[in-house]
């Protein structure tokens, strides 16, 4: 049986200006989700869109909404994003200070609960919760900004992870964003990664479209 991997290309990247053209290409490529960051200029040093782009984005999305919280005090927001058609919502570990309360929150809208580690976090920080994480998001970047080289110590990281996973028998899936390319793809997936985000290798690409096939091809064993 072959795994494909998922192929999340992150909105962050895409052409402001034109956002429904970008949104379509995403709709009508191999893509399976669309990866919208959140952020606050608090948690992360850097303002992005906030929920009025984000409704206008799952109007016209029709595959699976992952939303990436990067943002202090999330509780407060995590129904108004289910009410904005959030599918996988995801907070910071570092911004939460009661991180199962908050899972528990997530699930009880109806969306599937995410943490994301930032590069310096360890993994065994979610030892506790592993089984209540229906998503792992790994940032291979400091986050906040995007088109940022790739953090070599991922690989390690998420092999680590896995092994928790598998130790614990949970059914948590590990997303990596950041610095995601043609040349680390297969070693993130080989590591042991689910879900891959894509910004600037996507959208500064002559063909979009193409860039999200050849990552698909490349992560189907």
């Amino acid at each position: 049986m072959s795994k494909s991997t998922l192929i999340a290309p992150s909105v962050l990247a895409a052409d402001f200006a034109n956002l429904q053209r970008d949104i379509e290409m995403i709709n009508n490529s191999e893509a399976d989700w669309f990866h919208i960051d959140i952020m606050d200029g608090v948690f992360v040093p850097n303002i992005s869109f906030g929920m009025p782009v984000l409704e206008a984005i799952a109007k016209h999305a029709k595959k699976t909404i992952d939303v990436h919280l990067m943002i202090v005090d999330p509780d407060r927001y995590i129904k108004t994003f289910a009410q904005l058609g959030s599918t996988i919502l995801t907070v910071h570990l570092e911004a939460c200070t009661h991180l199962h309360r908050t899972l528990q929150a997530i699930k009880a809208e109806g969306m599937k609960a995410g943490v994301a580690l930032n590069p310096h976090t360890n993994i065994d920080l979610l030892e506790e919760v592993i089984q209540d994480i229906d998503m792992v998001c790994i940032m291979s970047v400091n986050p906040g900004f995007g088109g940022q080289s790739f953090i070599e110590n991922t690989y390690s990281k998420i092999e680590r992870l896995k092994a928790m996973i598998i130790r614990k028998k949970a059914k948590t899936i590990i997303e990596i964003d950041g610095g995601v390319t043609n040349k680390n793809a297969i070693q993130l997936v080989q590591a042991g990664a689910d879900v891959l985000v894509a910004g600037s290798y996507v959208f500064k690409a002559e063909n979009p479209t193409q860039s999200i096939a050849d990552l698909k091809l490349m992560t189907t064993f």
